[in-house]
């Protein structure tokens, strides 16, 4: 088998499994699959993590993984998968950065390796074994990929840094000392 198309197998491997991934995590904050909570659920946990408001960012979240997942195990819309997911899960990195780097200890590490895998895709590419080759890539231009993932950092950055200020706004104050009795 030429090298090419064991390339090309390899990003169909990659895109199936992170994809498949992405979509069923996303799929249970949408749909309430696998055991998830829906978006009333989902909307619920996203305002006791920080997220507000919970029900759009339910949805966002949820469409980022399950759309940008679905997405990317087709081969379709390659870049804007790749950013969108990677961009929901700049998100969820965010919520378990506190914890540390490693996963069992409710760290980052799951999150930020499906991003990493999400980003790495949209930026390489589908391979020959895609939707986007059978549609001549009209999905997958180097413009494109620029749009994505620039809008996509801007987001999650908006995002990010929303949900540290109503953290920190949630966290009890010092109290002020008690005023002297002179």
């Amino acid at each position: 088998m030429p090298f090419s198309h064991r390339k090309d197998l390899g990003l169909l491997a990659l895109r199936l499994g992170t994809g498949g991934v992405l979509f069923a995590h996303g799929s249970q904050k949408l749909l309430g699959w696998f055991g998830g909570g829906g978006v009333k659920g989902t909307s619920a946990a996203m305002e006791s993590m920080g997220f507000t408001p919970g029900r759009e960012s339910a949805v966002a979240a949820g469409l980022g993984e399950a759309g940008g997942g679905a997405l990317l195990a087709l081969g379709l819309a390659t870049p804007v998968a790749g950013a969108a997911a990677a961009g929901a899960m700049a998100g969820a990195v965010s919520v378990h950065a506190p914890a540390g780097f490693f996963a069992h200890k409710g760290g980052f590490e799951y999150p930020a390796f499906l991003g990493f895998a999400a980003a790495g895709l949209g930026l390489v590419g589908p391979g020959r074994y895609s939707l986007d080759q059978l549609t001549g890539h009209r999905l997958n231009r180097p413009a494109t990929v620029l749009l994505a993932f620039a809008v996509s950092a801007a987001a999650a950055t908006v995002v990010v840094n929303r949900r540290a200020a109503t953290v920190a706004a949630a966290k009890p104050q010092d109290a002020d000392p008690e005023p002297s009795a002179d």
